[in-house]
């Protein structure tokens, strides 16, 4: 998988078309979950895009600190259904975790995870913290990365 790694500016109008397109996919129609996905936090985040074969297979944002929570954050962390069983979560999050580690000179990174998603992001280095929490009626977890 090929990545690219944009500040929203720099996305093209195609590129945040096949964002918001596979986000909306995922996330509304997929988890049959209505909600605000143009929430405001795409214009200051940087956008991980993972491509195979030209096509968008896997994407996520990363939330600067002090907008989500006071650590930087990644969110929005989608692979497209026909590309899934090939481990391209776990090389997104691992690029994302690089990015945010060198772009904000940090060692923490605090996520919101779908709870059911708890072990994949335990198996890239995040550990829950906190009760269970409906986000979109759909239970999450606070989770923390801690180099």
């Amino acid at each position: 998988m090929k990545f690219k790694v944009k500040k929203f500016k720099e996305l093209s109008v195609t590129e945040l078309y096949a964002v918001m397109k596979l986000r909306q996919e995922i996330f509304v129609a997929e988890q049959n979950c209505p909600y605000v996905d143009a929430d405001g936090k795409d214009l200051q985040s940087v956008h991980v895009m993972g491509y195979e074969r030209k096509k968008l297979a896997a994407y996520a944002r990363v939330v600067p600190p002090g907008i989500s929570y006071k650590s930087p954050s990644i969110g929005r962390v989608v692979v497209d259904q026909k590309f899934r069983g090939k481990k391209y979560g776990y090389l997104l999050m691992e690029k994302c975790i690089k990015d945010v580690l060198k772009r904000y000179r940090t060692d923490t990174i605090t996520i919101s995870a779908q709870l059911y998603l708890k072990k994949f992001y335990t198996n890239t280095g995040f550990n829950a913290v906190g009760d269970v929490y409906p986000e979109d009626n759909i239970p999450h977890i606070k989770m923390i990365y801690k180099k």
